[in-house]
């Protein structure tokens, strides 16, 4: 497995330049750096911290835990935890694991074993959503890959691995000539424990699925004035539910989830994966599994997409929300995605980034993300039947996408109905009707699959692309264009919050599709995420690559052209602003960005209701 942290030669570096706002930065770097230098030891124990302070204490206890060994075990491993009083509960093979069930006492003899490499907890994780839909595909230019490049994702199938995909009837193929049609999900498995149902009971999964393939088709007619069609409205879903009826799933889920995929990749053509869901980062992505899984896939040749997470406006350690990016999207192979804002226009020059959009560098390893931002704020797409998630801040009501009160419900559709209240013939329709179709969703968990729409487009075009190769393209076509900073008031807080357009925030730019398709770029090497690093003998932060990766090996994918020349200081303008986002350039108050979840709240479910506040009630 390709590792950047292990290349020691530096074929490429890019020094901050010495302004005012950016020596605040480099300070901030140099806490971040010097917090991770005093966590190395810890790194090398075989215990999570957050496991490591269990053992010896909770004696009869047991704990659910995902091992890691050095090789793929076999039943001599297994026997061997087993004698520990352990039990095997799955197979993670694609992660040289499992997952098990094991006393506390036995945690430090096990951690012993010469054939253990890591071992972590079954830790919890949660979608994380929060432009709307009928802005989304003209926000990213993908008509043009609709009209002038007759792309729409056919045959490319994409696993999203979620709280399941309803088969809803915006996510059927239809023949109108002779009236056939079928669903586009093709495949659908559980990995929820207690049951075996893989249909939507949450309603996050099918809203995400519609922004990527959703055709529109209770949306389109005459009597509609807007229809909501996802990026790639022909392309295949694969359903993997990992996520339960609330919204909760665990690293164990996923990654059997992310296996799976990887087994089904040639009978369904999977290419890309979208991981709408996320948690905190408790330890470098070389170590955490969740993040070996998302490599695996990735070196599988599929795309994956994560969610960069809901946690921007998190101020509580005192960064200004940066330092919150959500795992697995810290690791530096895959495509992590922060979210934008339409303002509900089709035009890009009005659009600007979401407070709530988490920002890096990521915790423990430094890694420069998100790597690219997507409309995903107030989005409309697809409803599942009776979605818990479904109250008043998420209704769309039918005056806002019918031109008339009296609508043919399945008027430019099919007549296979989406099992919710849709009924053939007109029926008459009240201006605050809510609509039994869609539903309004916010978050990077909506951004993520707009980018995951670009990426099927392009693997119709081009299917020999990989990963890789898509990756560097979406990142270097993606529109620089974008304001210093903008801000936000919360009216019911009254908090304002500022954003400043740093690589920490937006990444390498606005997602553009057609310029995506319009290029012949190929990267001829890994396109992995940079690291910010330290140098103590110049005081000066770099961005580091190393040997063999693509930003580093041309200056066809040169840092500038990539991340454009702006995003840190351009000569006399100092982008940071003058109360520079950071905050204090003492180590105090960002330290504990890699403490014990200090960012993401305590053990009460602040940062879960935060981000389910987020979900429901996106940003204006």
């Amino acid at each position: 497995m390709r590792r950047f942290e292990r290349e020691k030669k530096l074929i490429n570096s890019w020094v901050f330049s010495t302004t005012w706002g950016a020596r605040v930065l480099m300070a901030i770097v140099i806490c971040l750096l010097a917090v991770g230098a005093s966590l190395a030891d810890g790194r090398k124990h075989k215990l999570s911290r957050d496991l490591d302070a269990l053992k010896g204490k909770r004696n009869g206890a047991t704990v659910d835990v995902i091992i890691q060994f050095s090789q793929t075990p076999t039943d001599i491993q297994h026997q061997k935890v087993r004698n520990k009083g352990g039990v095997l509960k799955t197979k993670l093979d694609v992660i040289k694991g499992a997952h098990y069930f094991v006393p506390v006492e036995s945690l430090l003899a096990l951690a012993d074993d010469p054939d253990v490499a890591h071992i972590s907890p079954n830790r919890p994780l949660s979608g994380t959503s929060t432009s709307t839909l009928d802005y989304t595909p003209e926000s990213v230019n993908a008509q043009v890959a609709w009209q002038q490049w007759g792309l729409d994702g056919t045959g490319v199938g994409v696993a999203v691995i979620d709280s399941g995909v309803t088969a809803v009837g915006d996510l059927y193929w239809w023949i109108p000539s002779n009236q056939t049609y079928g669903s586009r999900v093709v495949y659908s498995q559980n990995f929820v424990p207690g049951t075996t149902d893989t249909s939507d009971q949450y309603g996050h999964g099918t809203h995400v699925a519609g922004i990527i393939a959703s055709e529109g088709w209770f949306s389109t007619g005459s009597n509609f004035t807007h229809t909501f069609k996802g990026i790639a409205p022909n392309a295949n879903i694969i359903n993997l539910r990992v996520l339960d009826q609330n919204g909760v799933g665990t690293d164990s889920s996923v990654i059997a989830a992310i296996q799976t995929a990887i087994s089904l990749k040639s009978t369904y053509n999977i290419r890309v994966i979208n991981l709408s869901l996320g948690r905190q980062v408790y330890e470098s992505y070389t170590l955490d599994p969740l993040c070996q899984a998302v490599e695996a896939a990735w070196n599988a040749g599929i795309v994956v997409l994560a969610a960069a997470g809901n946690q921007g406006r998190n101020y509580g350690a005192g960064t200004e929300g940066y330092g919150t990016i959500a795992a697995p999207g810290n690791d530096p192979y895959v495509i992590t995605v922060g979210v934008m804002k339409t303002a509900n226009t089709p035009t890009r020059i009005d659009d600007t980034i979401a407070s709530y959009s988490s920002k890096g560098p990521t915790a423990y390893d430094y890694v420069l993300k998100p790597d690219i931002v997507a409309p995903g704020n107030q989005v409309v797409s697809t409803l599942a039947p009776n979605a818990p998630l479904l109250s008043t801040p998420t209704d769309v009501y039918l005056s806002e996408y019918a031109n008339s009160t009296t609508t043919n419900t399945s008027s430019g559709g099919n007549t296979k109905n989406n099992k919710k209240n849709s009924t053939s013939g007109s029926s008459t329709l009240t201006t605050n009707t809510i609509s039994s179709s869609y539903m309004r969703l916010s978050g990077t968990s909506m951004a993520t699959p707009v980018v995951s729409g670009a990426a099927v487009l392009l693997l119709q075009q081009n299917p020999n692309l990989t990963p890789d190769q898509v990756k560097a393209r979406l990142m270097k076509t993606a529109s620089k264009n974008l304001p210093a900073y903008s801000s936000v008031t919360d009216p019911t807080a009254g908090i304002t919050y500022t954003d400043y357009y740093d690589i920490f925030t937006i990444g390498a730019g606005y997602l553009d599709i057609a310029a995506a398709l319009s290029s012949n770029d190929l990267a001829d090497a890994p396109a992995v995420s940079p690291t910010a690093v330290f140098d103590p003998t110049t005081q000066s932060v770099y961005l580091v690559t190393g040997q063999g990766v693509v930003w580093g090996d041309s200056s066809a994918w040169a840092t500038s052209l990539v991340w454009g020349t702006n995003v840190f200081v351009n000569g006399t303008a100092v982008l940071w602003g003058s109360s520079v986002c950071w905050g204090s350039s003492t180590s105090a108050g960002f330290g504990v960005v890699w403490g014990a979840g200090v960012v993401w709240g305590d053990t009460s479910n602040q940062a879960n209701s935060t981000a389910l506040s987020v979900l429901l009630g996106g940003e204006n």
